[in-house]
């Protein structure tokens, strides 16, 4: 998978996500998180838009130390060829935030001269 570097210095992917096998696909351009250790964290906004049905709730520790519960929601994701489910959490951030549980096994590259990112 192929992204960019914006003017900012984020690490950007754009990515293919649907509700489920059912749903219609959408892209979703996503910020790699590497401080965040989850798969997926998504703008309550974008989750409505998408019609991803809440699944659950998780106790999570902000980078600040401050211990919140939010709520997670059923999602598919394309991911090397293959659809894998995941959960998604909710916030009011800007970005959809790509977390390392995603990378797993993974390599990723990310050229600030370039400003181009492989994950392979």
């Amino acid at each position: 998978m192929n992204g960019d570097v914006d003017e900012f210095g984020r690490a950007l992917l754009t990515l293919t996500v649907r509700a489920s096998a059912q749903s219609e696909t959408h892209p979703i351009t996503v910020w790699i998180d590497t401080a965040f250790d989850g798969e997926l964290v998504m703008s309550v906004e974008t989750i409505e838009r998408l019609g991803l049905t809440c699944s659950a709730a998780v106790q999570a520790t902000l980078a600040d130390g401050t211990t919140v519960v939010l709520d997670t929601f059923a999602c598919e994701i394309e991911w090397f060829g293959e659809w894998r489910h995941i959960e998604v959490i909710a916030n009011e951030g800007r970005f959809p935030l790509l977390g390392i549980a995603m990378m797993c096994n993974r390599k990723l590259i990310v050229d600030y001269s370039s400003k181009q990112l492989e994950l392979m």
